[in-house]
């Protein structure tokens, strides 16, 4: 049983080496807005058998994306479709290649042209190499990217916790320095660093000049002279008046001495 199993694995290996000589690959070097692969299959199948198609989506992002709240289909750049027979595909690409599309009028590619061609000696596996290869040097150049961006985020974070250190030792210095000035000592600075030593300072009042007794302001001449004579009227005027006090005094002592005799 098991020898009756592996000769007929051997047998279908060999038929399907057979088709896959058999089969030929178009190219489709641009896929118009909003065509799908299931349309494209749709299309082409009337031509001949497909065996296998591949698109290449324009953004590796999903085949839906959702923008501005709305929903937006994934669109395609380019694309292979292998054919059960090399001679239809060849038919195919020759006679379709610079053709109006057309199909419905409703149709959003109505209008646009087939841009396919056919390969020659070129088998599926060639494209699943190059796909793989493609999404190696895909994956290679983003985790060199990666590895650049966390270098440089490494870096910043680094130069960050050096900054801080740097401003909590300042801080800590001035603050120190801030003790030191109104404790009025400063034992722990050495010599080495006169810069950040700090004197004690006292507020001072001003010294008196020697010359103080010169320098005070004093009246002129005129002023004096004015003030000497003022009071000189003044006394005089204290004289009168006392005096004619004193002569209205003895004439009243008179009159009363008169009146008792």
């Amino acid at each position: 049983m098991e020898i009756e199993r592996e000769n007929k694995r051997k047998k279908s290996m060999k038929e399907g080496g057979k088709d896959e000589k058999q089969r030929g690959v178009c190219y489709l070097g641009r896929i118009p807005p909003r065509m799908d692969p299931s349309t494209l299959r749709q299309m082409l199948s009337q031509y001949g058998e497909i065996q296998r198609l591949y698109l290449a989506p324009q953004d590796s992002s999903g085949h839906v994306q959702i923008k501005a709240g709305k929903f937006q289909r994934q669109n395609f750049s380019e694309g292979w479709v292998e054919f059960s027979d090399k001679r239809v595909a060849k038919r195919v690409a020759n006679m379709l290649n610079g053709e109006q599309i057309g199909g419905k009028k409703r149709s959003s590619f109505y209008y646009d042209l087939w841009n396919i061609k056919y390969l020659s000696k070129f088998k599926w596996d060639n494209l699943t190499e190059e796909i793989a290869y493609r999404k190696a040097t895909r994956e290679q150049k983003l985790a060199l990217e990666i590895s650049a961006a966390k270098k440089e985020r490494d870096f910043y974070l680094t130069k960050v916790e050096k900054s801080r250190a740097l401003s909590a030792i300042d801080e800590r210095l001035k603050k120190r320095q801030r003790v030191e000035e109104y404790s009025g000592s400063n034992p722990d600075l050495s010599d080495s660093q006169p810069e950040h030593q700090v004197i004690r300072r006292f507020r001072q009042k001003k010294p008196v000049a020697n010359n103080a007794a010169i320098t005070k302001p004093r009246l002129s001449g005129d002023v004096l002279s004015a003030v000497s004579i003022v009071l000189l009227v003044v006394y005089r005027m204290y004289l009168v008046v006392l005096s004619a006090q004193n002569s209205h005094g003895l004439a009243y002592l008179n009159r009363k001495s008169c009146k008792s005799a």
